[in-house]
């Protein structure tokens, strides 16, 4: 079985995005990398440590199931930079 800090270093490996939302007016918590959807929250901090407890329920699913995991998202370097298409009426 599965030790829960092993679950929690293999949990660890994945971009976790706690942001505000305008449009639902709290904030939101996801991890693109590992599973679809999110969770919300009135407090930032609770929502980020709802959203490490759920990666790591993942992961203990996943291998559960013997599905591999998806391969690691934090620690990536990114170029900073990102493509937004415009209308050609605003070039």
């Amino acid at each position: 079985p599965m030790k829960n800090t092993d679950r929690k270093i293999k949990a660890a490996r994945y971009l976790k995005i706690v942001e505000w939302s305008d449009a639902d007016e709290c904030f939101v918590g996801r991890c693109p990398g590992l599973f679809h959807g999110g969770i919300h929250g009135d407090d930032e901090a609770r929502v980020y440590r709802e959203l490490c407890k759920i990666a790591e329920d993942w992961v203990a699913i996943l291998e559960t199931d013997g599905k591999p995991l998806p391969a690691a998202t934090a620690g990536k370097s990114y170029s900073g930079k990102f493509a937004v298409r415009i209308s050609p009426a605003l070039h």
